[in-house]
């Protein structure tokens, strides 16, 4: 490689990274709540991968003689009635909430995608019967399908996110459906119908890419209802069972027989669930704001 050539491309390499964080700046000036959102986010997902490295204590190990400690030096945020730091325990919590939560939002949105792709795309019977199947499941609310489906699967990590992610379907399905159908009348449609490309090449390579901004705003609020419902689930103990620390949990073990006598077992759980999930509000008000030009001012 020439020197001319090396000198081009660090050159494009510097303006590609001055371009990232022009973007960067431009989005924390234009949405300071939504740059709040994105920190609160960074915080607890820094806290679930590097959760050993910024924990001292076991969140499994029990110890009797720490039994309901209060806030201190050694244990930052207190112990519950097992002796378990409350700390490590919220930590490592963020691991579960996160998984469940990133990992029903996935399942969700890839079935919905599918569904609504297809439905909108396809129309005819089988457009009929999909919408009809949606709208008895969107007859319920999310939290009263994650309930019916958490009692009839079990409680157990896996069987939460497929309970989560059930409900979560028919939102996206309906929202990719009404760009479907939107989008498959343009003229760039037409056009490759015309070219000969086959209608499966069509519903992937050029409607599918273009419902990607109202998903990803829909994806990133469906993520804090997620994190909640995963909490409701663990408190009601149909969600992650023991020995995983989950926030929901924590609280049901706490609330009822220790709120008066030691307030910050139910305080830091019930603070974790609070500031995770009006974080990802923000940042999906923000996203919402950025990626649809009807919403700007």
């Amino acid at each position: 490689m020439s020197t001319l050539d090396y000198n081009a491309e660090l050159a494009a390499a510097g303006a590609n990274v001055k371009n990232r964080w022009g973007a960067i700046r431009f989005f924390m000036r234009r949405y300071p709540l939504g740059t709040i959102g994105a920190v609160i986010m960074g915080v607890f997902a820094f806290a679930a991968l590097f959760a050993p490295m910024i924990t001292y204590y076991d969140p499994l190990s029990t110890n009797a003689v720490f039994s309901l400690a209060k806030p201190s030096a050694a244990h930052w945020l207190g112990c519950d009635f097992m002796g378990r730091d409350v700390y490590s325990r919220i930590v490592y919590g963020a691991r579960i909430s996160l998984e469940v939560s990133i990992g029903s939002m996935l399942l969700g949105s890839g079935i919905g995608v599918t569904v609504g792709l297809l439905s909108g795309y396809l129309l005819g019977w089988f457009d009929l019967i999909t919408q009809r199947i949606l709208e008895m499941m969107q007859s319920l609310p999310l939290l009263v399908m994650a309930l019916i489906m958490a009692a009839a699967l079990g409680p157990s990590l896996h069987n939460t996110i497929v309970a989560i992610a059930i409900p979560l379907v028919p939102y996206v399905a309906r929202v990719i459906r009404s760009n479907t159908l939107s989008l498959r009348e343009q003229p760039f449609v037409e056009a490759a119908k015309a070219i000969g490309m086959s209608e499966t090449r069509i519903a992937i390579r050029h409607i599918l890419p273009n419902t990607m901004s109202p998903l990803i705003v829909l994806a990133t609020a469906q993520l804090g209802s997620a994190i909640l419902t995963e909490a409701t689930l663990s408190f009601l103990g149909l969600g992650v069972p023991e020995p995983h620390p989950s926030w929901g949990r924590m609280l049901s073990e706490s609330a009822a027989e220790y709120v008066r006598t030691a307030p910050w077992l139910v305080i830091f759980p019930g603070l974790a669930i609070s500031l995770v999930v009006f974080g990802t509000n923000l940042l999906g008000d923000a996203l919402r704001d950025l990626l649809d030009p009807r919403q700007r001012s």
